[in-house]
């Protein structure tokens, strides 16, 4: 009786396939760790700018209540189903994204990514994502069977969200989606020469844009050698590696950090993982590693056991962008890649990029609900994908 007091419980739950149910859970464990985490990594800043170190917790928590909500409706909605809204939800938003870039984003540390809605603070470009993968997934997935003018602009669609955020600027991001859409048309059968061309292109859009933009050119300059400029654009590398060393094998122990004490910038968002380092040493930063590699070859599982091509892509694509931004993200931590903005999912603190995260997550689940779909659901996506629709 124990699962009736779980929150958000879903009684169907037993009917789902079993990658669905430990999918399920795993996710909750992300999100207890990274509650845990962001409580210690947030506490001595959130208790100094608002006089309650509870402040940044508290409002994550609520966010990721609201995100746990639209799970359980997906949760309960075919994939065919939620197909049939994501381009309406998909322009809404991208019209948000195009707002930041217009005059009507606000700038923090440099960049438009944020609107104000009162006393709310979105950004647009983290919860495009979810339908992102969804609708390429869905034009990739029939790419054989649409007419150039429904792929070209479709094309043009995806190209515009791309330099949109390119321009609040966002290069880490557009990299990422970016490469999301390209490893969604490879796995979907695209020709590769079209895709050669594709990449080619995003390459020459890095390059334009670190070249226009000098504090891009800085973090990779930088990134090479903290320690030569560990004062200004080295520093919060410096101070990372510095809290990642610090570490050790077990750590310094959960609430110790001391490089979270007004030293390392952005300590419970881009630099999150530095502190779970810092807490939880090299065992802990393993063990989140392995964490990661779990639930990578689980979503992997999916993919492979998928009865349609759509679903497989969309599976595929959650998994790029969540296990792919938390690599990227362990990568600037640690010195490996340069310093980007990139959050942590489920540990980085951030309205927009925990919903984000959770509602990729529960499309995960729902295509997982599905790799033994029910005979209706095949003839309703053969009906979707036939010539005449």
């Amino acid at each position: 009786m124990l699962h009736h007091l779980i929150p958000f419980y879903d009684h169907n739950v037993e009917k789902w396939s079993f990658e669905a149910r430990l999918l399920r859970w795993l996710t909750f464990l992300w999100l207890l760790v990274g509650l845990m985490i962001l409580f210690s990594a947030s506490y001595p800043v959130a208790i100094h700018n608002t006089g309650d170190g509870w402040y940044v917790f508290k409002r994550q928590f609520i966010w990721i209540c609201l995100a746990l909500i639209g799970s359980k409706l997906i949760y309960r909605t075919s994939i065919r189903r939620i197909l049939q809204f994501s381009p309406y939800i998909y322009g809404v938003i991208l019209a948000l994204v195009l707002a930041t870039i217009l005059g009507f984003g606000q700038e923090v540390n440099g960049a438009e990514r944020w609107l104000s809605l009162g006393p709310v603070q979105i950004q647009p470009s983290e919860l495009l994502k979810p339908f992102m993968i969804l609708q390429g997934a869905y034009v990739f997935g029939t790419w054989d069977r649409k007419t150039w003018w429904f792929k070209g602009a479709w094309l043009l669609i995806f190209g515009l969200s791309l330099l949109a955020i390119l321009l609040q600027p966002n290069l880490s991001t557009t990299a990422l989606c970016g490469m999301t859409f390209w490893l969604i048309a490879l796995a979907a059968g695209v020709p590769i020469i079209q895709l050669l061309g594709v990449a080619i292109l995003g390459m020459l859009g890095a390059v334009v844009s670190v070249s226009s933009n000098s504090y891009q050119m800085r973090r990779i300059t930088s990134f090479r050698n903290p320690w030569a400029d560990a004062g200004d654009s080295g520093y919060q590398l410096v101070q990372s590696l510095l809290a990642v060393g610090s570490g050790q094998i077990w750590g310094l122990g959960f609430g110790m950090s001391q490089q979270k004490l007004f030293y390392l910038p952005f300590q419970d968002t881009d630099f999150i993982f530095a502190v779970f380092a810092e807490e939880f040493g090299f065992v802990g930063a393993i063990a989140l590693l392995l964490f990661l590699g779990v639930y990578a070859t689980i979503a992997l599982v999916v993919v492979l056991k998928s009865s349609h091509p759509i679903n497989k892509l969309i599976a595929l694509g959650v998994m790029t962008i969540l296990i792919g931004q938390s690599l990227i993200n362990v990568g600037v931590a640690i010195g490996a890649l340069p310093t980007t903005g990139v959050p942590f999912p489920m540990l980085s603190y951030g309205g927009s990029s925990v919903i984000s995260s959770i509602l990729l997550a529960a499309l995960l689940i729902r295509v997982a609900i599905e790799v033994e779909p029910e005979s209706e659901i095949i003839s309703s996506y053969n009906q979707e994908l036939s010539p005449e629709n």
